[in-house]
């Protein structure tokens, strides 16, 4: 049984669907979960634009097995950031 997701969890998963590095979200709603613990720790923990997108080059480049440059990755970062800051102001 899966662990019952927060609000957060669930808008950072639908953000990582849009991006869908490797082309798999519309059949896999799941796929990118690996990235939502890892990276909310980042986030929660200060973490800026460039560390996120050093991070999710990471994830497509070693979990991933891709070229993390067609997966633009500092503009997902940019994307997280964003939503990001405006979850704060939410809270």
């Amino acid at each position: 049984m899966q662990p019952q997701r927060t609000s957060v969890e669930n808008d950072l998963r639908h953000l990582l669907n849009e991006w869908d590095p490797i082309g798999v979200a519309d059949e896999v709603q799941d796929e990118y979960d690996c990235m939502l613990a890892p990276m909310l720790q980042r986030l929660r923990g200060g973490a800026d634009e460039t560390a996120i997108g050093e991070f999710l080059q990471h994830e497509v480049e070693e979990h991933f097995g891709l070229d993390p440059l067609g997966a633009r990755p500092e503009a997902m970062a940019s994307r997280v950031i964003a939503w990001w800051t405006a979850v704060g102001r939410r809270r």
